[in-house]
């Protein structure tokens, strides 16, 4: 046997070592990890090889590979292993951890890791009924000295994993394990702190000295074991253990953040302690660290830390890089502080009377540090907790925190200023950049969610010190206007001597601009009207509207700021018209007029800019600007009829402008005459015979926008087919602005005087009419065309007339095919370039435009006509005849637009008396098309998921192209699929969800993972049918359609989709036809539609929950009458039929005693386990099965303590008497 053993064990070691040898070919590899799996799998001779091969005589990896040996034996063999295997695989073990290792220092980390799984694995399967002096042996083996010490607190960590954690056992074996750390807590917890403090003193004493250094180092070592054991307990340990002792714990904790080689760790258990949920009254003893002695540790090591963060590089001397593990360590300390802040906000002002701590201005100024810290990663840290105190009742009113929002202001002016990119030398700012961002691009994106958290604590800190705050705004944006214009060495590629985004420049304009925003919105909402500053001011606007740049990334910056101090205006309405001009001449911004070049990005969006801030002027103050209409409207017609080169779109933001100011006539014919004016070019342009005969032909329309033809180069003379889509894209353009835009007013006595008001419903309810009506009744006949001629662009024939540079017109671009696939956008500099764009990319970015907008005009057409526009004549034919056609050939990112902006749209703001007439005929068939549709998109990603997984190893190489295409393919349908599900609860569903009662703040986070699976379940019974559902569901055909969507839905692969419908709307819609006479064929499909989607998703909580909820309701209301469901249930892999039948008997003996919901759900869970489909991860991994013990819990407590037992000693822990095993 002896011999035998040897053998093995040289074969093994041969094997151990070419696997892990660089040089090995993968065949050897292959067969050498083959041979090692099948000894492990099928060997009688483990144990003793694993112990030969774990003997410390032997390499590291052959070591570990012997302990990996062993413990494969114990996750997979245990239960089948007599007694004394048991024993003597336990002894061993044991004399392991005592001799088994080499010093502390020279045992390498993932030897002692897998020794520490070992006695993990056994603990899981026997403690504490078999083992009840497991404890007790640990504590004992930490005598042996430091390397046993070690071992001991990472089998404890690993144990608070595994249990705690991730929650690797069977639940009975976890309760047992939990409740008996939790008894021995105390215990446990005063170990560990001894232990570390006994290494801490110790390494302290003999740091530093002349021939103790191994000594320092053991003792480190484990006072970081110890440490990082910690860590793992006090994220749920009871808070009484981690605050008791007058928080010695925390104390311990602070003085250790002086010690470089502990700080880290100790920070890190800090920060856990400090984040901790739970009773208020629980976290009151959190306060004593804002006394002087705990404040003075934390601030001394920050400084200290920040000192050695950054130190000079080895090779160049003029440069400097960043030392990450102190970089780290100001990280934590940085969170540690935060956290403090919010258990002061959640304390002070609560039931448990904490006063404000004397020490808030040392507190304050610490995280102020932070907050002026050149790393952009150390400052954003601090914005929740200064969001948090200004926010707060008590705290807010505190004159130290007042004065800190003062000094927070003055921060921020340097905070929001965007440098610090990786790839340049912005100083420290940029060193630490380097350590926490990947690129630039990185860098950008999460500085603008740092920008906006920054915006949301400016906000906070200006309701607090509102005058203060403009002062500061106004002195900065003074400094701006007479600073001179600085490029730097970044400038624009295209205009000489023109800034780029990231000039010096235009980041301080930028910076500046959103400061004003930010503090200019607090300031009306937070003083009285005499305190307002109106003088300063006006003559601060003055200022801006005089400043004038060629600029154009700077002119955008100055008109944001004339936007935000506009609202000061109506105190001055003279300086109106300035204003006017500033923007009109900024509609109109050529950076040199004399030369025809292409705009830039940049001067393209900045007349972009001074288009929006007239439209949200005129929509903001529409009864302000009414007296300077006249001169508006004559500016207007003039810039129209000039030679000024206005795109379509400007002319449109112009147009919206006008209407929204009309909105004030308050009077219909007054509006409607001046509506019929501003509209009768396009409306006789878009009726004329011409455009009549384009639209109502799909030939003639790709003749008319030149998609029929063959592009080579941009032409010299006038490119007509570029002017058709425009004069189209205009037409469509300006309708949807007049029909999104009039309206009747909000006042019902204004609203009748007006003339707007056209009779009553039989409610009582005014019916209005829209001043825009006639143009949109002559509009829409064409516009239906224009849809339907658009749908059948995507017929074959007309496919095959596109011609070759136009082939992919229909595609989606690329832009929105990133978004789709959640890729990330443009460089950062894209300002700089040209807006130049193929020929194909215009003609996409067209038809994708204009079939969008015609939904837009449709769907705004509903809320802004009401009883107009749902009393045409024919208008289900008319939609129907347009929206509907050849939606077979239609891509999905063309169906979705026609969902979401149209058909929501529609149906949320009809009138309950159309439905009949009107949606019904629409929806139902709708329904049904999509179903079909969906479905066969569904089976064909399946077919090609499975059809991949046999192919693989044949197709090794695939077109990159062709992956992403399948990619972006799925990602479609599923949007398209959630914009149906969504369309149909939208319509049909009516959500009526309870507030949750609880406290936040008291929840720990334990509970919140516990109940996370449970929160669909609640609102189950609160759903009810819209008025439009129930007229839906009296057409049986109709309501088949939504429930054979719905319940088919459940197994398509989109998680998120099969949630939201199973909470929402399978139950509510099946509930209605559940006392109706079902086929049993229809409820057996019902039924094994959900198990078909726990089968696809069961592996998601959030899904198990929900789909095991869905299933029970549906078994419960319907087995009594429905013996087919039994049938079902009976095919279900694994199920106990036994368990089954006494299932059915509570449910149909009406005399039975009927268990509580909780308890029924838990055996009904039980019931369907063997149709929760698998992770992939999951599928072909091992099970490990764990027995569990005698309950520990449910008997009386015996009078003597389990850990007192007389039973003890290693061998009696087994003994053979004991049959439990």
């Amino acid at each position: 046997m002896t011999d035998q053993v040897a053998t093995v064990c040289e074969q093994l070691m041969k094997a151990v070592i070419v696997m892990m040898d660089a040089e090995t070919s993968q065949i050897y590899r292959l067969e050498a990890l083959k041979f090692c799996e099948e000894f492990k799998e099928t060997s009688s001779l483990c144990v003793p090889c694993g112990l030969q091969l774990a003997d410390k005589a032997q390499p590291a990896v052959v070591r570990h590979f012997g302990l990996q040996i062993l413990e494969h034996v114990i996750k997979f063999r245990w239960n089948n292993m007599q007694q004394p295997e048991k024993v003597q695989l336990k002894e061993c073990a044991m004399q392991l951890l005592s001799n088994g290792t080499h010093s502390i220092l020279e045992e390498e980390s993932h030897v002692k890791d897998a020794l520490s799984r070992i006695i993990v694995e056994m603990i899981k399967r026997e403690w504490p009924q078999h083992w009840p002096d497991m404890l007790k042996e640990m504590e004992a083996l930490t005598s042996q000295g430091e390397a046993q010490t070690e071992l001991v607190m990472l089998i404890l960590l690993r144990l608070a994993e595994d249990v705690i954690t991730f929650q690797t056992l069977p639940t009975q074996r976890r309760r047992d394990i939990q409740q008996t750390l939790t008894q021995n807590m105390d215990n446990i917890f005063s170990f560990m702190l001894a232990i570390l403090h006994i290494n801490a003193e110790d390494y302290r004493k003999v740091k530093g000295s002349p021939g103790h250094e191994l000594q320092a180092r053991a003792h480190c070592r484990v006072a970081v074991a110890a440490l990082t054991t910690l860590a793992g307990y006090i994220d749920w340990v009871s808070l009484v253990h981690i605050t008791s002792g007058n928080c010695h714990l925390l104390e311990m904790l602070c003085l250790l953040l002086g010690d470089p080689e502990l700080q880290l760790e100790a920070s890190e258990c800090l920060l856990i302690a400090l984040s901790r949920k739970g009773k208020l009254e629980e976290r009151k003893p959190f306060m004593l660290l804002f006394d002087d002695v705990a404040i003075q540790y934390i601030l001394s090591a920050a400084q200290s830390a920040d000192g050695l963060a950054i130190c000079t590089n080895s090779t160049e001397s003029s440069a400097v890089e960043v030392v990450e593990r102190r970089y780290v360590f100001l990280k934590r300390l940085c969170q540690v502080l935060c956290a403090l802040g919010f258990q002061l906000c959640s304390l002070v002002g609560s039931d448990v009377k904490v006063e404000v701590p004397a020490n808030l201005s040392k507190y304050t100024e610490a995280l102020l540090a932070f907050t002026t810290h050149s790393s952009q990663f150390l400052k954003s840290c601090t914005m929740s907790t200064w969001g948090a105190l200004f926010r707060h009742e008590t705290l807010s009113k505190d004159a130290v925190v007042v004065e800190m929002a003062v000094k927070y202001l003055k921060a921020s002016m340097t905070n929001l200023v965007k440098t610090g990119f990786p790839s340049r030398h912005d100083g420290p700012s940029s060193e630490y950049s380097r350590v926490d961002f990947d690129s630039d691009e990185d860098f950008n994106s999460f500085f603008n969610s740092f920008r906006a958290q920054q915006g949301d604590v400016l906000r906070s800190a200006s309701r607090i010190v509102p005058l203060e705050a403009f002062q500061t705004a106004a002195e900065w944006l003074q400094y701006q206007l007479t600073s001179p214009i600085d490029p730097g060495d970044t400038t624009s590629k295209t205009s000489e001597g023109m800034c780029s985004l990231r000039s010096p420049s235009v980041v301080q304009w930028d910076a500046m601009t959103v400061f004003m925003e930010c503090v200019v919105s607090q300031i009306f909402k937070n003083l009285e009207e005499e305190k307002l500053p109106i003088d300063q001011s006006m003559e601060l606007l003055g200022a801006v509207l005089n400043y004038d740049t060629k600029d154009p990334l700077i002119m955008s910056c100055v008109l944001t700021n004339v936007s935000a101090l506009f609202p000061f205006t109506v105190h001055r309405p003279q300086i109106l018209p300035q204003v006017l001009y500033k923007l009109f001449k900024a509609i109109t911004f050529e950076i040199d007029p004399d030369k025809q070049v292409p705009r830039t990005r940049a001067v393209k969006n900045l007349r972009r800019h001074a288009c929006s801030s007239i439209i949200k002027i005129c929509r903001d103050y529409p009864q302000f600007i009414l007296p300077c209409f006249d001169m508006f409207y004559t500016h207007v017609k003039e810039l129209f009829s000039s030679e000024a080169a206005l795109t379509y779109t400007e002319k449109c933001a112009l147009m919206e402008a006008l209407v929204l100011i009309s909105n004030q006539f308050k009077d219909f014919e007054k509006q409607k005459a001046f509506l019929d004016e501003l509209m009768s070019s396009v409306v006789t342009q878009w009726t004329s015979e011409e455009i009549r005969s384009v639209l109502w032909d799909p030939v003639k329309f790709l003749s008319f926008i030149g998609a029929d033809q063959v592009v080579t180069e941009p032409k010299e003379d006038t490119d007509t087919a570029g002017l058709n889509r425009g004069r189209v894209s205009f037409c469509l353009n300006a309708m949807l602005v007049v029909v999104k835009r009039a309206r009747w007013p909000a006042s019902l006595e204004e609203a009748k005087t007006g003339g707007f008001v056209v009779g009553y419903t039989s409610t009582g309810a005014p019916i209005y009419r829209n001043p825009c009506t006639a143009q949109f009744l002559a509009f829409l006949p064409n516009l239906l065309a224009l849809i339907r001629t658009h749908n059948s662009l995507f017929i074959p024939e007309n496919m095959a007339r596109l011609g070759d540079t136009f082939s992919r017109a229909h595609e989606m671009m690329d832009g929105e095919k990133n978004v789709v696939l959640g890729l990330p956008q443009c460089p950062v500099d894209i300002y700089d370039t040209p807006v130049y764009r193929s020929n194909l990319e215009r003609m996409q970015g067209f038809l994708c435009t204009l079939y969008d907008n015609c939904f837009h005009v449709l769907g705004n057409a509903g809320p802004s006509l009401q009883q107009e526009f749902y009393t045409i004549d024919r208008l289900a034919e008319g939609i129907a005849g347009s929206a509907f056609v050849s939606l077979d050939h239609m891509p999905d990112h063309r169906v979705r637009p026609m969902i979401r902006l149209f058909l929501k749209q529609l149906v949320l703001s009809c009138p309950p008396e159309y439905y009949e007439s009107l949606l019904r005929p629409l929806l139902g068939p709708l329904f049904t098309y999509m179903m079909q549709r969906l479905n066969m998109k569904w089976q064909v990603i399946n077919q090609r998921t499975s059809v991949n997984g046999e192919d693989e190893e044949e197709q090794v190489v695939c077109q990159e192209s062709q992956v992403t295409q399948e990619m972006l393919e799925e990602q479609l349908v599923r949007l398209l699929t959630r914009e149906v599900m969504d369309f149909l609860a939208a319509s049909c569903i009516s959500r009526k969800v309870s507030e949750p009662a609880a406290n936040k703040e008291e929840i720990d986070e334990e509970d919140v993972m516990m109940e996370a699976g449970q929160t669909a379940s609640a609102a189950h019974p609160t759903d009810e049918l819209t008025e439009l559902g129930k007229c839906l569901m009296k057409d049986e055909n109709i309501y088949m359609s939504l429930l054979t969507l719905s319940f088919t839905s459940l197994a398509w692969k989109d998680a998120s989709n099969c949630h939201r419908t199973a909470s929402m709307v399978c139950w509510t819609l099946l509930r209605q036809v559940v006392g109706g006479n079902l086929l049993p064929e229809a409820v057996t499909w019902f039924y094994t539609s959900v198990l078909r989607g726990l089968q696809v998703h069961g592996q998601h909580e959030v899904c198990n929950s929900t789909l095991t909820q869905l299933a029970m309701l549906i078994y419960e209301n319907l087995r009594p009458r429905y013996v087919e469901l039994r049938a079902v249930m009976i095919q279900v892999p694994n199920i106990s039929v036994e368990a089954l039948d006494q299932y059915d008997h509570k449910l149909l003996d009406p005399n039975a005693q009927k268990a509580g919901e909780k308890k029924r759900k838990d055996q009904f869970k039980k019931l369907i386990a063997g149709t929760v489909g698998k992770a992939l991860c999951q599928q072909f991994r091992k099970e490990v099965h764990i027995r569990n013990l005698p309950s520990l819990f449910k008997k009386p407590k015996p009078e003597k303590d389990i850990h007192n037992s007389e039973t003890v000693g290693l061998a009696a822990l087994f003994a053979p008497e004991n049959d439990a095993l």
